[in-house]
């Protein structure tokens, strides 16, 4: 059995396979996944899983330089975005490497996901409760 923290085969899958500015997106249950993109669909019902716990799952085996978020997230979900900082000042360091934060309109947000590895689709019910993730390197 896997030792590390997480279990879901298709998220550690996908991590796994990542290379160097790789993207892999972490969604609410409204954002679209595009056609061709793996979905990683671990959504049961509105609201679970929530996006946080997602996120802390996938920050703690995926090496990140980098995230993308949505300029609506700032006046949308205030709360997401004061959640989601908060994570990555604790990853940035834990890892003394700098995370830096990109603000994108939603509708770029979207074509961007279109190159991302993969697409988790969480149960999370609030407006821009979404991510992507720009892989770094551990060394």
């Amino acid at each position: 059995m896997k030792k590390g923290t997480l279990l879901n085969s298709e998220i550690s899958y996908v991590i796994s396979k990542m290379g160097h500015t790789n993207t892999l997106t972490i969604g609410d249950c409204g954002l679209p996944v595009p056609e061709g993109v793996q979905r990683i669909d671990l959504a049961v019902i509105k609201g679970l899983p929530e996006f946080m716990p997602v996120l802390k799952a996938v920050l703690d085996e995926l090496s990140v330089e980098k995230i993308i978020l949505a300029e609506e997230i700032r006046d949308k979900s205030p709360d997401i975005l004061k959640n989601i900082l908060e994570i990555i000042n604790l990853t940035e360091a834990e890892e003394n490497k700098k995370i830096d934060v990109e603000y994108i309109p939603h509708e770029e947000f979207k074509e961007k996901t279109r190159s991302s590895k993969a697409v988790i689709r969480t149960g999370e019910y609030k407006p821009f409760a979404n991510i992507i993730l720009v892989s770094g390197v551990t060394f």
